[in-house]
């Protein structure tokens, strides 16, 4: 058994082809390095345990334009170990989430008990708010830890990953879906084929799949290259989604941008023909050729600033950390363990993370191990800087942190340019 095939079976694998257009036509632009998995939090127990690093390197298709991860982890190593991600962290978020269940059921007039099924549900929040609007709610998620936190917060979710047998044992319970909803998960799914026929099988033939996932322009245009890591294996924009849908007889109806991570599209697909057509796929489609984000030298370029990124990054905590100050990270997402692995920032920079999430407390981040503690350390520990991992949410965050401030503490926002902000 050689190498490669050994990766598959027990890491993960090497992409070979396009997983939407099946093009070997693939052209490496960004090499981020090998990462561990970033939600690969540990206690200090297990610091010493074996952790796999993979590599985090980004391709674009130059049949379709899907830009890609080279590199495909095996789905059981990244979700189902203590997986620490909850969706209902910020208030920002919480509040997203209702505004997305209000606009389903007024947009497409749902009747009272009308089946909505979450891919990837986390611990609700989203199934929660069409709950409170009278809709019968299912999730679908492959972490125990988080699907428990689900039930017993009286959100009815299954232990598994998104498929056919799971789809054929929710159809036969509830029947077919008038709403699938997938936030920030398409991006995660290898096979594309598979899930679209699962997807196919649940839902009914006027119902509709709705999804939000970061989109790629914003990447770009922005520099969020700490949004690429192990989970999300695409990076998603419009003209290889229209390719790709219209494969199975589906048609993308409807797009609108959202300011939620950085910058996201919320897509709404159905059958064809089933719904008027707003033909916003096809503009934004035609937008994203004329920005020219498919071409190599726009693709290089941007690797070129990711790297500028990084130097002037640890160039002003080099500059900090000379004058005797001290600093921390706020907040741990996948994201910002991303940006330290990438940038090198570790226990020589920080003293440790601070972060809300129960999940996360008192462990350690992955490749940096750094302690996770709680924001109250900030003023404790008399930090001076903040380095605001999560600076999608940096308005909430700085707000919350009134004491520190107040303390005259200052900020760090690392995207799309390393920037210190005092309290004021």
């Amino acid at each position: 058994m050689n190498r490669t095939k050994l990766e598959e079976e027990y890491f993960g694998k090497i992409v070979q082809s396009c997983r939407m257009c099946a093009s070997g036509s693939l052209y490496p632009f960004l090499d981020l390095g090998h990462t561990p998995p970033a939600d690969e939090f540990r206690s200090e127990k297990d610091l010493n345990n074996f952790i796999g690093y993979y590599p985090l390197k980004v391709l674009v298709c130059d049949d379709c334009g899907l830009v890609q991860l080279s590199y495909v982890v095996n789905p059981e190593v990244l979700y189902q170990n203590d997986y620490p991600y909850e969706s209902s962290i910020t208030s920002t978020g919480r509040t997203h989430w209702r505004e997305f269940a209000g606009s389903v059921v007024s947009e497409y007039k749902l009747k009272q008990q009308s089946l909505v099924v979450d891919i990837g549900s986390n611990v609700g929040v989203l199934l929660a708010a069409f709950k409170q609007l009278g809709m019968s709610v299912q999730g679908i998620d492959p972490a125990q830890g988080i699907v428990d936190i689900a039930n017993n917060q009286g959100i009815n979710t299954r232990c598994s990953f998104f498929d056919e047998k799971t789809v054929a044992e929710i159809v036969k319970e509830n029947g077919r879906a008038s709403v699938v909803t997938a936030t920030n998960v398409v991006a995660h799914v290898d096979n594309l084929d598979i899930f679209i026929r699962a997807l196919d099988s649940l839902l009914d033939e006027d119902g509709v799949f709705i999804f939000e996932a970061p989109y790629l322009v914003d990447l770009l245009e922005n520099l969020e290259y700490d949004t690429i890591y192990h989970e999300h294996l695409s990076y998603l924009s419009v003209r290889p989604m229209l390719r790709f849908f219209e494969k199975f007889n589906f048609e993308i109806i409807d797009i609108e941008e959202q300011k939620i991570h950085g910058g996201s599209i919320r897509v709404v697909v159905s059958r064809k023909d089933k719904y008027k057509n707003t033909g916003k796929a096809n503009l934004y489609a035609d937008r994203e050729t004329s920005l020219g984000i498919y071409k190599h030298d726009y693709l290089d370029d941007f690797a070129a600033r990711v790297y500028e990124n990084k130097q002037v990054l640890r160039d002003l905590l080099y500059q900090l950390k000379g004058k005797g100050k001290k600093i921390a990270a706020v907040s741990a997402p996948a994201k910002g363990m991303t940006l330290l692995n990438y940038c090198r920032i570790g226990r020589e920079q920080l003293d440790f993370v601070t972060e809300k999430s129960t999940l996360k407390k008192n462990k350690f981040t992955p490749g940096s191990h750094l302690k996770v503690m709680e924001d109250d350390d900030l003023v404790k520990n008399q930090i001076d800087y903040a380095l605001l991992l999560a600076w999608n949410f940096s308005d909430e965050i700085m707000k919350n942190l009134e004491e520190y401030r107040a303390a005259g503490g200052k900020f760090i926002i690392p995207i799309p340019d390393p920037k210190i902000v005092s309290a004021e």
